[in-house]
């Protein structure tokens, strides 16, 4: 990807910031007209001048280890499309529908790489992973996700609803931030759309009788997926109770548990991923 595309798909992410960046195209067109290892080389140092004018300060390094948790996320749902696309796992008639999907989590991993950067942090890098959830043995109980698509569809809801409850539950130690927590809460938006996308699929596919566009579950069922082995990652989805009122006791509310999404904390994101699909 080069830099205007990511330029470009930054409007995927943040939209303001994307404001800021494109009107200083030309800019960047006069740097690489030189046509020169010298302009290559200037590139990303000029994509950091950009960046360091559009988010100002150099952010604290909690704000920086926050971005980095989101990047190692970013790869883990990055990887598991770009594997599905090579191996070919999706149909034909699906392909269109499940390639924005897979351009937007490979845009964050590059926006957010830029973000650190920018911040003068150091991103992180890809870790080892297993699509298979299997310690690294490529043989665990998910191995089937590059060869039979309902199952890689089952992995990708699980993927992007952890991921949505992920960046919920970090958001508040992004406060101090603003322009941090907006970029963030717009990769959030972003995979909320993709967990939409997934599970109406899923539920269009006839590929589960519990899945609908957003979560449906009871006080006694958080899991929507129809997948056991996955309970884990809908702990607390179950919950009711918003700003202390009950929902069930609203009658205008339907589902209580649909409009909400639960953050999930840091520990127990890697609880759930590390060791299993994130490896090393």
């Amino acid at each position: 990807m080069n830099l205007f595309n990511i330029i470009d798909e930054i409007e995927n992410v943040d939209p303001e910031i994307h404001d800021r960046l494109n009107p200083r195209r030309a800019a960047i067109k006069n740097i690489t007209s030189f046509g020169s290892k010298v302009a290559v080389a200037a590139m990303p140092f000029a994509l950091g001048t950009l960046f360091k004018k559009a988010y100002g300060a150099t952010a604290p390094s909690s704000v920086v280890e926050v971005l980095n948790f989101a990047l190692t996320l970013e790869y883990l749902e990055a990887e598991f499309y770009n594997q599905a696309t090579a191996a070919n796992v999706i149909p034909s008639a699906n392909r269109a529908y499940i390639a924005p999907i897979t351009r937007d989590e490979n845009a964050h991993v590059a926006f957010l790489k830029t973000v650190i950067t920018s911040l003068q942090g150091t991103p992180v890098s890809k870790p080892n992973i297993d699509l298979s959830g299997g310690n690294g043995s490529g043989n665990g109980p998910f191995k089937a996700a590059l060869t039979n698509f309902p199952t890689f569809l089952t992995v990708a809801q699980v993927f992007e609803d952890t991921g949505v409850r992920a960046y919920k539950g970090q958001a508040p130690n992004l406060i101090g931030n603003q322009v941090v927590l907006t970029a963030a809460l717009s990769i959030h938006a972003v995979e909320a759309r993709h967990a939409a996308a997934i599970r109406q699929l899923r539920c269009s596919l006839g590929q589960s009788s519990t899945t609908r566009p957003y979560i449906q579950s009871t006080a006694t069922l958080g899991n929507d997926t129809g997948d056991a082995r996955v309970n884990g990652n809908y702990a607390g989805e179950e919950n009711t109770v918003q700003g202390g009122v009950d929902l069930t006791t609203l009658t205008s509310v339907r589902i209580a548990t649909g409009a909400f999404d639960e953050p999930l904390e840091k520990q127990a994101v890697l609880d759930l991923l590390v060791g299993s699909f994130i490896v090393g």
